[in-house]
């Protein structure tokens, strides 16, 4: 997971490490999706998730791969009662932003100079929110 995500994330956010993969799947709340060359690491507590990282392996992107990891997170998180989940996303990063409102995620407020890039400059955390349908026993 840990070498998926550095060849993914070059400059911002920062890639996660095995040690930050391992403690954050720990915890009870935490979930991860895998799929053809891709990963999904979210949340969910009192009725709301977050998308925590989302990564697909560069020869994997444009053949649907992101769209279903980010489906079945939203699956999972309704199934585990979140009816509303986050994320947040580099300004910078038109591919996923595109990605996200194609299914419905909308803009909900920034963090500005959040991530710090490669030439040292900062880029701003677009946070995006979605409704989820709330899953009912399991189904």
């Amino acid at each position: 997971m840990a070498a998926l995500h550095a060849r993914v994330f070059t400059s911002h956010p920062q890639p996660w490490s095995a040690a930050a993969f391992a403690g954050l799947l720990a915890e009870p709340a935490v979930f991860c999706v895998v799929r053809d060359g891709g990963l999904l690491v979210g949340r969910a507590v009192a009725g709301e998730a977050e998308l925590l990282t989302l990564a697909v392996a560069p020869e994997r992107r444009r053949r649907g791969t992101g769209r279903a990891l980010v489906m079945a997170f939203e699956a999972e998180a309704a199934r585990r009662g979140a009816g509303r989940a986050f994320l947040e996303v580099a300004e910078d990063n038109a591919a996923a932003r595109s990605l996200y409102s194609a299914l419905g995620w909308r803009e909900c407020g920034r963090r500005r100079g959040y991530y710090a890039t490669a030439s040292g400059g900062r880029v701003d955390a677009v946070i995006m929110e979605r409704a989820l349908a709330i899953s009912v026993d399991g189904e």
